[in-house]
């Protein structure tokens, strides 16, 4: 797993000139279904070299948004995925099914598909993005009280042992 992750690091690296901003921020999505994005997204966009992005949910409940190029690795991904493909099936079925390409206009918007709006349950309000793993993800209001629930449990024992695996 780790080998993945370094390996998208790595594509991120050359896909941009700049790193995708660190932190959790509030961003709104419009009536007319466009996220409009804090500077540090728009500044990540822009560097990219290739403009095009696909936006989808693989479980219904975040959407995401991807670099075409970390969006090809999944496909990749999907196509070679031998240890349950029944899974991989269903997250490319949820992502095609809800996904569309989209790119930043000018004014630092990015339009989701009404179906992905609807599925996860961010019409016309206030979510929160952060960068994750080579994607930004966009969490409705209730997933990301949810998190945060979850997130409050963790311990002094789980910190530690996060701890004694190399965190620091």
């Amino acid at each position: 797993m780790a080998k993945k992750w370094t390996h998208v690091n790595e594509l991120l690296q050359q896909l941009a000139m700049v790193e995708p901003p660190r932190g959790m921020y509030p961003a709104r999505v419009d009536d007319k279904g466009r996220l409009k994005l804090p500077v540090g997204f728009q500044d990540f966009f822009r560097a990219l070299r290739e403009k095009q992005l696909f936006v989808t949910s693989m479980d219904r409940k975040v959407a995401l948004i991807y670099p075409i190029a970390i969006w090809r690795e999944n496909e990749k991904f999907f196509e070679n995925y031998r240890d349950d493909p029944k899974k991989a099936r269903s997250a490319a079925f949820n992502a095609n099914e809800l996904g569309s390409e989209a790119e930043m206009d000018s004014q630092g918007r990015i339009l989701l598909s009404p179906e992905l709006r609807r599925e996860v349950g961010i019409e016309d309000q206030a979510v929160r993005i952060y960068a994750h793993k080579g994607k930004i993800e966009i969490l409705s209001e209730k997933v990301y009280q949810e998190r945060k629930q979850e997130a409050a449990q963790l311990t002094d024992d789980d910190l530690a042992a996060l701890q004694t695996a190399g965190l620091n």
